[in-house]
């Protein structure tokens, strides 16, 4: 391996989630912003969680209520 051309790797870099959650993970940047992490992701919690990006969520329900009511029109 070059010399002077890694960067430099820390075991102790700090990860903080947008849940509060903070831990210790190895990184090349000293801090880490995450969305979701292992206390807060709903396979490890077992609790449902929706994550909206644009509407999407309200959109997708708002199609699914006009489908069931065309279904029971028929």
């Amino acid at each position: 391996m070059k010399k002077d051309i890694h960067p430099k790797f820390d075991l102790k870099a700090k990860a903080v989630c947008a849940c509060g959650a903070v831990f210790a993970v190895g990184s090349t940047l000293p801090d880490i912003h995450v969305e979701i992490c292992s206390q807060c992701h709903p396979f490890y919690t077992g609790n449902e969680k929706v994550v909206d990006t644009a509407g999407r969520v309200e959109r997708f329900k708002k199609r699914q209520a006009a489908a069931a009511k065309a279904k029971i029109k028929k």
